[in-house]
């Protein structure tokens, strides 16, 4: 359970000779009763990890895809606790690592043991919070290490080599590359340093590396993991699924399986 479901869903990937490619989608928009079937469909198509992001009024990592992926589950009347109520029902059918992103102030409020705890009973297997810095870790990370759910540190291009090497030495099941300066959202191209910043960070890092935050296309896909051990999409997932573009989601998720494309 927790983290080790992240490590042994990185290790079966990438010790097949594939890349890991994790999506992101928006819990409830389109409406919470489409979750399972999402997550169903995600798996089938080969993700490795979903990660899960959960609607906040003030989504200060994201870009606009995913904002108004956002206030369209926040519409819907989506919170916290109905998609941890929502995976807590559909735990027993799901095999697929789920990771949540979201931020501290829903946490705080929420309570930080009370929901470490639903967490854990509703099968989320890591947390992704933008927000909370190195320095005020404290007031989760011991909870989360009791319900063994890994953190997900952020590791960003204007972060000094001191501080990724501390971000990269505590990441829990795989460090977040995050691949441009600025919020979420599709992009044309990456700096041209890119590559050997990934580089650095995969000898610094021990678990794997993945790149995400304007990631959009196969052609990224192939051109990042070059360098890291996989990807995370999110804007492009975000709009495919909204648009009911399955088959761009199929797309994207196939680029990262090498061993399909030989």
């Amino acid at each position: 359970m927790g983290k080790a479901n992240i490590e042994q869903a990185f290790k079966s990937v990438l010790e097949r000779g594939d890349k890991a490619f994790v999506p992101y989608i928006m819990a409830g928009d389109g409406g919470l009763e489409q979750l399972d079937e999402q997550l169903a469909f995600l798996e089938e198509a080969g993700a490795t990890v979903v990660e899960l992001g959960i609607a906040f009024s003030d989504p200060v990592a994201d870009g606009p895809v995913i904002q108004e992926a956002g206030l369209r589950a926040l519409e819907n009347g989506v919170s916290l606790t109905a998609v941890l109520e929502k995976l807590a029902e559909g735990k027993a059918k799901r095999t697929i690592p789920i990771v949540l992103m979201t931020y501290m102030n829903p946490i705080h409020a929420y309570g930080v043991d009370n929901f470490a705890v639903a967490c854990r009973e509703a099968g989320v297997d890591g947390l992704i919070i933008p927000d909370l810095p190195l320095e005020e870790e404290d007031i989760i990370v011991p909870t989360l290490q009791e319900e063994e759910i890994a953190l997900i540190r952020l590791a960003a291009l204007t972060s000094t080599e001191e501080r990724l090497r501390e971000i990269s030495k505590r990441t829990e099941g795989f460090l977040y590359a995050v691949t441009v300066t600025g919020t979420t959202g599709v992009r044309s191209s990456f700096q041209e340093n890119l590559g050997a910043h990934l580089t650095v960070l995969q000898e610094q890092s021990n678990v794997p590396v993945l790149a995400g935050f304007g990631v959009s296309s196969p052609e990224h896909v192939h051109s990042l993991t070059e360098h890291c051990d996989g990807v995370v999409v999110g804007s492009k997932i975000v709009d495919s699924l909204y648009k009911n573009d399955r088959e761009t989601i199929r797309a994207l998720i196939t680029s990262a399986s090498i061993s399909k494309q030989k």
